[in-house]
């Protein structure tokens, strides 16, 4: 048995199996809280009506896609240049810290100083990124050891931040920075609610990388240098120039997850901003198949998950890492159904 590639596959191919990848992971989840002792449609309706049976389960649901998106689209924006971006979680928290810097220092102008807090969380994000990137351009080291490995030195980092030179003195000895200044927090979509505008933001993000993709000459050389580097620096096109853009592009996506959590939600820096948002990205990026507008409907998909399994264990009683469980068997049937979307099984 081996495996060959199809030189042009039919869209039945290339959508269909995601789609039974997507009704793989429904089954198995009804196996799931078969097994918990909970009745599979019922726990599966628990879960939709959680995240979308009310005005305020809605709103939830958006406001936690909102760091999704972002992470979805760094990743995926870099997996179609075929730069293997594993350290979201790093440039997140690179971007939340920059904002916590602009957003406690007093300028006195909130209207120049909110933009300027998004734009240093962009640089930093960029800038972590680009090391591990410029270490594989000019001495070939994987990027996917770098940029996992910068997840953990970001985090020690944050760590020694808040229980050091950022620590609130108001803050009753818990470990996180000084609050960002009211004036300069992003405002709700909503009065009254925690949405916030970042989540507009992140919907804003995902047309314009759409549009750069498909209407811009970096897209087309991004899209080109995925499908084969050698065969791109053959036509002219500039490899390392490319892989360094997409780089910035991606690094500052990733970023933006931060200052959204921070300027938005939060409102300060600790250890524990994100519960894994920077790796859910990955998954996010994986469902929507690399699409940009993709992206935003994958992450409403897991964001309902996370929203929606909280409110069904409380109802039903069934732990809530079934919704881990879920999204991890998601991937592999994702990784599995694109696969044999683009190969075909023959047997000699």
């Amino acid at each position: 048995m081996r495996l060959e590639p199809i030189a042009n596959p039919s869209a039945a191919r290339r959508y269909g199996f995601p789609a039974l990848a997507l009704a793989a992971t429904v089954l198995v989840a009804s196996i799931l809280s078969w097994i918990a002792g909970a009745d599979p449609l019922a726990t599966l309706g628990l879960i939709v009506t959680g995240a979308t049976g009310s005005r305020l389960a809605i709103l939830e649901t958006l406001n936690r896609a909102t760091p999704l998106i972002f992470t979805g689209l760094a990743v995926a924006v870099a997996f179609r240049a075929k730069l293997w971006n594993i350290g979201a979680e790093a440039q997140l928290y690179a971007g939340a810290v920059m904002t916590v810097v602009i957003g406690t220092s007093a300028w006195g102008m909130a209207w120049l100083q909110l933009p300027a807090m998004a734009l240093a969380a962009v640089a930093a994000g960029a800038l972590v990124l680009l090391g591990p990137v410029i270490l594989k351009t000019r001495f070939g080291v994987d990027e996917v050891v770098t940029t996992l490995l910068f997840n953990f030195i970001m985090l020690l980092f944050v760590s020694w931040l808040v229980e050091g030179p950022m620590k609130d003195p108001a803050g009753m000895g818990w470990p996180k920075s000084t609050p960002v200044d009211r004036d300069l927090r992003l405002p709700r979509m909503v009065e009254g609610l925690r949405l916030h505008w970042g989540f507009g933001l992140a919907v804003l993000a995902a047309l314009l990388i759409w549009l750069m993709q498909a209407r811009s000459v970096l897209g087309f050389e991004m899209r080109a240098v995925g499908q084969n580097a050698r065969a791109a620096r053959f036509s002219g096109i500039a490899v390392t120039s490319v892989l360094l853009k997409t780089a910035l592009i991606s690094g500052g996506l990733a970023a933006l997850a931060g200052f959204s959590e921070v300027a938005g939600l939060k409102g300060h820096l600790t250890r524990d901003l994100s519960p894994g948002f920077g790796y859910t990205g990955i998954i996010v990026a994986m469902l929507a198949l690399l699409h940009p507008i993709g992206v935003v409907v994958a992450a409403l998909f897991v964001a309902g998950i996370f929203v929606g399994s909280d409110s069904m264990s409380r109802a039903a009683g069934v732990p809530t890492y079934i919704a881990d469980m879920l999204l991890a068997v998601s991937l592999l049937f994702m990784v599995l159904a694109l696969g044999l979307a683009r190969y075909r099984v023959a047997w000699t």
